[in-house]
């Protein structure tokens, strides 16, 4: 039962994430009027298509990815959309079998003719509109995230946690070491908090059990150099930090839950933008580092908490992707984008050969990539070190 429930919400999960990233491309190529071939949820063969206004809309035996084809778009789903090609279709009819309206009949195996184009192919389009339904995308990713938090967060019964300290514990350290009653944490070791999160995540990287805190304090700013914490120690000896204080709750009106939820997309991304920095510093090991199957290994433990946790998973994953299709690193949305900067700024394409080659390159550093973080999956999962 559980791997049933693993495996739908794992499905609800990639579906939305990928469904709401194309829609992005799509709608905003749709604006432009960019010729869209094909919009598709899944991969692999074809369940169900309707073409409508040029475009067929599709969907695919497999839920694990999806795929808009651009008229004029260097990429394999988008050059057999215009040739009215799929990578699951089998040998076209010939032109005697089509019904009155050109198209083939749609029997067994076979596909419809592709929709007559009724945009333009996206290389005829302006620099700055390619752009744009390059970071689209991405930028869907993070609106499915904020919705995912406004609900969360006005669907909780406590009320929103603020950063303001409303009582130090008696004989706690970090009140011995600077913190007041009345204090709102402004940042800690120079980092802004958006959230109360905020403020636990800088403390749990904290290797001393001390932190640097930025405090509003009597409408003052006030910097406190070193605010050290308690400690205590479970049954097999691991040490832990005590934070010592409690804050105040926050009453939940609209404009607050949609200021938490923006501040919580905004702390999202700081601590997978920080995760991916302390990777390449060598502060985290890459052995860390999960793939596919302890994505979905991740999301059947939020599942099985209960539905809001693997609505709070499914944010987590969503503003993870829409950070990292913004990288600029070739094959990737963000590396498209400073491609298009260099021929806004430059007034010449990047040569399509250089293009081709950086993202081949690309896709292979990737796999490779995939590759070893599944095998770290499979280890963890063999050793229960889940």
């Amino acid at each position: 039962m559980s791997f049933i429930i693993t495996l739908l919400a794992a499905v609800l999960v990639f579906s939305a994430v990928i469904a709401i990233h194309e829609f992005g491309h799509f709608a905003v190529a749709k604006l432009c009027r960019v010729q869209v071939n094909e919009f598709s949820i899944g991969m692999g063969p074809v369940l169900l298509k309707k073409t409508q206004n040029g475009t067929q809309y599709s969907l695919r035996a497999l839920p694990v990815g999806g795929f808009v084809a651009l008229e004029g778009e260097e990429s394999p789903e988008s050059q057999q959309a215009e040739k009215g090609e799929r990578p699951d279709a089998e040998p076209q009819t010939p032109p005697s079998c089509a019904d009155a309206d050109g198209s083939p009949d749609g029997g067994a195996g076979n596909e419809k003719a592709p929709a007559q184009p009724v945009g333009k192919p996206l290389n005829e389009a302006a620099v700055w509109q390619r752009a744009l339904i390059m970071a689209a995308g991405a930028f869907m990713n993070f609106l499915l995230g904020f919705v995912v938090m406004v609900i969360l967060i006005a669907a909780q019964s406590e009320p929103i946690t603020s950063r303001v300290i409303y009582a130090i514990d008696d004989g706690a350290l970090c009140g011995q070491t600077g913190l007041e009653a009345g204090d709102k944490v402004l940042a800690v070791n120079g980092r802004r908090c958006f959230v109360a999160n905020d403020m636990l995540y800088e403390l749990m990287r904290t290797e001393d059990y001390s932190a640097r805190f930025t405090v509003l304090r009597g409408g003052e700013k006030v910097e406190l150099p070193c605010v050290r914490f308690d400690t205590w120690q479970d049954d097999s000896g691991e040490t832990h930090m005590s934070l010592g204080f409690t804050v105040y709750g926050i009453r939940k009106t609209p404009a607050n839950v949609v200021k938490e939820a923006w501040n919580s997309v905004l702390y999202y991304g700081r601590i997978i933008f920080t995760s991916l920095m302390d990777l390449l510093r060598g502060r985290e090991s890459i052995n860390d580092l999960s793939g596919p199957v302890g994505i979905v290994t991740a999301i059947g433990q939020a599942a099985s908490y209960g539905w809001q946790d693997l609505l709070q998973m499914l944010a987590l994953i969503t503003v993870n992707l829409g950070i990292f299709n913004l990288l600029p690193f070739p094959a990737l949305d963000g590396g498209k984008v400073v491609f298009l900067l260099i021929e806004g700024v430059t007034g010449h394409a990047v040569p399509e050969k250089i293009q081709s080659g950086l993202t081949l390159a690309a896709f292979a550093l990737f796999f490779g990539l995939m590759l070893f973080a599944t095998y770290n999956d499979i280890l963890r999962l063999i050793t229960g070190a889940v």
